[in-house]
């Protein structure tokens, strides 16, 4: 199944590669939520999901809670609001603030549907500035919510750093981390993630993987990635790409999938 949003990055194409190497385990702590296409793809009791995005976070929570009645404004919305003018009108809603959680997560949800290309994107002020996306009539994917909602009860959502996530790991959990990646776009919120992040997210995996852990990520395939996880094995794949690309275009990126000693040893006795 397809996710709630349209994603950069998203790991829905490769997940029949990427969930050979996830290993058994209590729960999956994800550090980076996006999409949570892993989430949906795998079968944890238990999930930990975080991002420093509370745009994100705050709808993932009111899909949890609040299905129904999210549904129903969500169509509602769809079909009321489908043109230039209402979108632009949405957007400086969203960026004001108006209105409680629910109503929030609802304009993120239209955002992302009807804007180009379902990006992400936010100014210094932290204002989603992503123009309108001139769709026909954009999806609204009632399915997704559902499946997403009964999976979401397994679940906790906090709006925290990669860092503060960490810090909470217990040391059976199985970590999953697919920050911005290496030489790509990164400007995810209104902060970027640099090389130096990069760095410090790998000496808190390698942390984990030292405390009995078990660690699988993601990441573009660069000399600097190599080096941060050369401890682990290395698994190279190419990822087709679709944000950016115009229909019908083909684009695709090398990356790696970098897997931790127990998580090798683990993924295969739970195969």
């Amino acid at each position: 199944m397809s996710t709630i949003l349209k994603w950069a990055g998203n790991k829905t194409a490769i997940m029949p590669e990427l969930i050979k190497h996830l290993p058994a385990g209590q729960r999956l702590v994800e550090p980076f939520a996006g999409s949570c296409a892993v989430m949906m793809a795998t079968d944890y009791p238990h999930y930990l999901v975080a991002d420093i995005n509370p745009d994100l976070i705050n709808l993932y929570q009111v899909i949890k809670n609040e299905i129904e009645y999210f549904i129903e404004e969500g169509k509602y919305l769809f079909e009321a609001r489908n043109d230039s003018d209402a979108y632009y009108k949405t957007r400086q809603e969203f960026n004001l603030r108006h209105g409680g959680a629910i109503e929030h997560a609802l304009y993120f949800l239209y955002l992302n549907r009807h804007g180009y290309r379902g990006l992400c994107r936010y100014n210094l002020s932290s204002h989603f500035n992503v123009s309108y996306g001139n769709y026909k009539k954009p999806y609204f994917p009632e399915n997704e919510i559902r499946a997403f909602a009964e999976k979401a009860q397994r679940a906790t959502f906090i709006c925290a750093s990669y860092e503060e996530t960490l810090a909470m790991l217990e040391s059976e959990d199985v970590v999953y981390c697919d920050p911005p990646y290496d030489e790509t776009f990164n400007q995810y919120h209104s902060a970027g993630f640099t090389q130096k992040e990069q760095g410090t997210l790998s000496v808190l995996l390698r942390d984990h993987v030292n405390n009995g852990g078990s660690v699988v990520a993601s990441n573009s395939d660069t000399a600097l990635v190599r080096y941060l996880y050369r401890d682990f094995t290395i698994h190279h794949i190419t990822a087709r790409r679709s944000m950016g690309v115009a229909a019908g275009d083909g684009k695709s990126a090398e990356e790696i999938i970098a897997v931790s000693g127990s998580a090798i040893s683990e993924a295969r006795a739970a195969s």
